[in-house]
């Protein structure tokens, strides 16, 4: 590569670079400030320090209902994406070592449900719970969230990739049973593909905005995305939300840091392994 062309790559790569840390940075210098401080842009002096202050306003406000939504957010975001996972995995194990009547068909069906958006699916979501009575439950928000047709397909692909029909055979030559087969034999080896779609539908869960606006009234009920959201529109008119929403949504990146920075190397050792395959 001539030096031209690096330079333009390390340039490039910068831009990148800035552009993803700069909010983030904001975010940070924007939580140790107070509202004063916030309205007068003065984000990069040291004066004006209101970091345990805002925490402190940030877990009290509205009689502590940040707390709530944040447990509200695990719930419906690590326990929903560890179920979806596992679901995703064995349906896409299923489908691609097991042949039956319409496979590819109903694969299909799950290609082609990838492709419709989910603000598509929240009337439908609704109507069916209130049709049995879930609307503004916890259910309501954490079952839509186990069925995952992107983590199916991913699924397969995986299974392919990582699960060789010659080992499956020799699982049932020594006498086990299907289930024996996929617990002991295949899902060991799908342990990459069940972090990653750990990963994608923790992401994809913790954002969720538009489905629990739709089916929940209750603010105890509320995950950590909309609670936020009601408060910042409290903002315009009661102006000390401003840092408890800025301080809110410095935790709220928290628990995806953390999860990509703990399952990463896992992630990591599966895919060289594969590779190595």
């Amino acid at each position: 590569m001539t030096l031209l062309g690096r330079t333009a790559v390390n340039v490039v790569v910068g831009i990148a670079v800035l552009y993803t840390l700069l909010p983030v940075l904001w975010l940070l210098l924007a939580a140790t400030k107070n509202v004063d401080a916030l309205f007068q842009s003065d984000l990069l002096s040291l004066s004006d320090f209101s970091f345990v202050e805002n925490v402190k306003a940030l877990f009290s406000m509205d009689k502590g209902l940040y707390g709530r939504w944040y447990l509200n957010s695990l719930l419906y975001a690590v326990i929903g994406a560890a179920t979806s996972a596992f679901i995703s995995i064995a349906a896409g194990y299923a489908f691609d070592k097991y042949s039956f009547r319409h496979k590819e068909k109903l694969f299909g069906l799950v290609l082609a449900a990838v492709m419709v958006p989910q603000t598509v699916l929240a009337l439908p979501l609704y109507l069916m719970a209130s049709g049995t009575g879930l609307v503004n439950t916890f259910w309501a928000v954490f079952i839509p969230a186990l069925f995952n047709p992107f983590g199916v397909y991913l699924g397969r692909i995986f299974s392919q990739g990582y699960v060789p029909d010659e080992v499956l055979e020799a699982a049932r030559i020594d006498g086990a049973g299907d289930l024996g087969t996929y617990f002991k034999v295949a899902l060991r080896m799908l342990g990459p593909g069940v972090v990653t779609l750990f990963l994608f539908q923790l992401t994809t869960i913790w954002n969720n905005f538009f489905l629990p606006m739709v089916m929940l009234s209750d603010q105890k009920l509320y995950p950590v995305s909309l609670g936020l959201y009601q408060w910042n529109s409290s903002a315009t008119v009661s102006p000390e939300y401003y840092p408890v929403v800025i301080m809110g949504s410095l935790f709220a990146v928290l628990p995806l840091i953390l999860a990509f920075m703990l399952l990463q190397r896992f992630w990591r050792a599966g895919m060289t392994a594969g590779a190595v395959k």
